[in-house]
């Protein structure tokens, strides 16, 4: 537990500009004592000490504004940063070293039993205010964006945009969602909008070419 500890901490002061040393991160990141807690919730829920289990977990939703269940399996070196209002259900699992802003809901669609919620692979960042509903699988190296809303698996390596989120692949070598830019994240709508405009501007270069060619009216057959 203890070692799981100092790979929380040294992931926070890796990730977050704002963190000066081990004590202050230790002593006022609410995050990190979100996860403090659910680590020993999650032993007493492994011993079947369910209702001590739910006492801490529910204790530190109190006081950091995390709900974290502790059935949930989460692996090492979770960030979660600001931290208010994220809620992680029983049957989710989160891989290593992610990242997760605050408002995000790890959550079921009300219509699953057994696995609700989603897993998240190893490298993954959460942006504030995303919501990740379903029992299935985000891969590796993902970005999901600030207020998307993620209803189905999301490949390695991608972000996901948008309600409900769209899927944009990225090469490996170029992409890492350890980065904090939540700025730069490309807008697939966009991207379409722009290829559409730029077909739209050869049609017309090719229009005009024909016209040259042939000054009739090729609509009409009329000079």
């Amino acid at each position: 537990m203890f070692r799981r500890l100092k790979e929380d901490i040294a992931s926070v002061k890796e990730r977050d500009p704002a963190a000066r040393n081990f004590f202050e991160i230790l002593l006022t990141y609410s995050g990190l004592h979100a996860v403090r807690s659910y680590r020993i919730a999650h032993w007493c829920y492994k011993r079947k000490l369910f209702t001590l289990a739910r006492i801490i977990s529910q204790t530190a939703r109190f006081f950091t504004g995390i709900e974290i269940h502790p059935g949930a399996a989460i692996g090492k070196g979770l960030f979660i940063d600001h931290g208010m209002g994220v809620v992680i259900g029983e049957t989710a699992e989160i891989g290593d070293n992610c990242l997760i802003y605050q408002g995000v809901t790890l959550g079921g669609t009300g219509k699953d039993k057994g696995k609700r919620h989603p897993t998240l692979g190893n490298n993954v960042m959460v942006g504030a205010g995303a919501k990740v509903l379903g029992p299935f699988k985000v891969g590796d190296n993902v970005k999901i964006a600030a207020n998307a809303v993620v209803l189905k698996e999301v490949p390695p390596d991608s972000t996901a945009v948008g309600i409900p989120a769209r899927i944009i692949r990225h090469s490996h070598d170029n992409f890492s969602a350890r980065d904090l830019d939540q700025i730069h994240i490309p807008d697939p709508v966009a991207q379409e909008l722009r290829y559409l405009e730029g077909r739209i501007k050869e049609l017309e270069y090719e229009l005009s070419e024909c016209e040259k060619r042939n000054p009739k009216n090729i609509f009409t057959g009329e000079d």
